[in-house]
């Protein structure tokens, strides 16, 4: 299990990296009412649509990475494939950014501008829908999937990881809301600051995490598809 932990390591950093989910995160834990449920059901949406994605496709692509388990010592056509499509979104996202076009995958404005506006039910469906319309979610949740099932850790084992996945995953999700918790007379101004910081330099952040992982993600899923091409 440890060692598929840190071949998940880079999915899970790309996935909780995002600096558009993270400010939406904070504008609901700023919401005059009901801030911290507001955040709750935000994250919660985004655990939901996991969690639906694990128990649709989680037994698919286990069934599709057992069935070539044992053929190499590398990574199997699944993975691999996904991996150089995740890699190959990353390079478009760094390219358009570069460019100053908007990112494919980050929510629509409005909903940016509505947040205060939300009810609890609303948020629910806001983290649904990003985890739902945005491609790169979705690879990033495949490739783990595939990555776990590649490893054939049996079903509890499988499903501990990916639920340990998710944790980490959203983990600067539930930062914010924990610091909220603990400390709330301290967390507005925290929470305000980081707002504004990433506001300023989501652009910046954006190109260079799309741009590492971009690479890092292509040459593994080039190699590992070269390497399977070379054995067959």
């Amino acid at each position: 299990m440890g060692s598929v932990i840190v071949s998940l390591v880079p999915l899970i950093i790309g996935s909780a990296v995002v600096p558009v989910q993270i400010i939406i995160d904070i504008l609901l834990l700023k919401s005059p009412k009901q801030g911290l449920l507001k955040a709750l059901a935000y994250v919660g949406g985004m655990t939901t649509m996991r969690l639906l994605q694990g128990l649709i496709f989680g037994l698919i692509l286990t069934r599709g990475a057992s069935a070539t388990a044992g053929e190499s010592s590398g990574k199997g056509p699944v993975v691999s494939t996904l991996l150089l499509v995740l890699g190959i979104f990353f390079l478009i996202t760094a390219y358009k950014q570069w460019r100053k076009d908007d990112d494919p995958d980050a929510p629509p404005p409005k909903w940016l501008a509505m947040v205060d506006s939300l009810t609890p039910l609303k948020a629910f469906g806001i983290g649904f829908g990003l985890m739902l319309i945005g491609a790169k979610f979705w690879v990033f949740t495949l490739t783990a999937l595939a990555v776990i099932g590649e490893a054939q850790l049996g079903q509890p084992t499988s499903t501990l990881t990916y639920l340990l996945f998710m944790l980490l995953a959203e983990s600067l999700l539930l930062l914010p809301i924990l610091i909220r918790i603990v400390v709330p007379a301290k967390s507005k101004s925290l929470l305000e600051a980081t707002s504004a910081w990433l506001t300023r330099y989501n652009r910046p952040i954006v190109i260079v995490v799309s741009l590492v992982f971009g690479l890092l993600f292509l040459y593994q899923g080039a190699s590992g598809l070269l390497q399977l091409g070379g054995i067959s």
